[in-house]
């Protein structure tokens, strides 16, 4: 009755082999795609060219993508979600930065709910430009940011569906809350500045 148990369990045995192997080649992948990602961000914000860094985690996401072919359920578990976001992100902000159309989720070969995911976070890098801008006295700047802020967040406001499908709800209210603190201190920035200049005036100066 078991005489063929030894048979099965062998070819069972393989099968579950092979998809621990490609597991940990998705869990490699996914620290790698994080690695290089957030690298990218960071050179960004210190006037970098990001490219090189960016492509290889482009890559990566393409690899990774053609590997799991054959084990979808693998690629939809979650292993690569958040590197996914973070290779969107920092795609995004790039584009943004340069003026750039923004890449599909095709081109940068990430689902669609990580790269709306990876949307949504560009806003915060996003307001930490626009900071920078208020730094250097760049009210102009500072107010495009913001303006492209709020842009990707009427677009965000357009996904409502269950987190099953994309957990964006929450990155809804963070994204609203940093364009309103934004917002308040672009307003602040212009008051001074306004000040600053009536006084400048009152006293003659150039």
């Amino acid at each position: 009755m078991l005489r063929d148990l030894d048979d099965l369990l062998t070819a069972i045995e393989t099968e579950m082999d092979e998809r621990d192997a490609v597991r940990e080649l998705a869990v490699k992948s996914a620290r790698t795609m994080t690695r290089l990602a957030s690298d990218a961000i960071r050179g960004m914000h210190r006037g970098e060219d990001v490219s090189p860094s960016l492509q290889t985690a482009m890559d990566e996401a393409a690899k990774i993508h053609t590997v799991l072919a054959d084990h979808i359920d693998l690629y939809h578990s979650g292993l690569l979600e958040t590197a996914f976001q973070e290779v969107a992100e920092a795609a995004i902000v790039l584009a943004i930065t340069r003026r750039e159309p923004l890449p599909s989720p095709r081109a940068l070969h990430v689902p669609a709910a990580a790269y709306l995911l990876g949307l949504a976070d560009a806003v915060g890098e996003l307001r930490r430009f626009a900071l920078d801008a208020l730094r250097r006295g760049d009210l102009e700047t500072a107010e495009g940011h913001l303006a492209t802020m709020e842009g990707i967040f009427d677009g965000l406001l357009r996904f409502d569906y269950p987190s099953a499908l994309v957990a964006i709800k929450r990155k809804q209210d963070v994204a609203r809350g940093l364009i309103e603190r934004t917002r308040g201190e672009i307003v602040v920035a212009a008051r001074s500045l306004g000040l600053e200049r009536k006084l400048d005036g009152l006293s003659g100066r150039p």
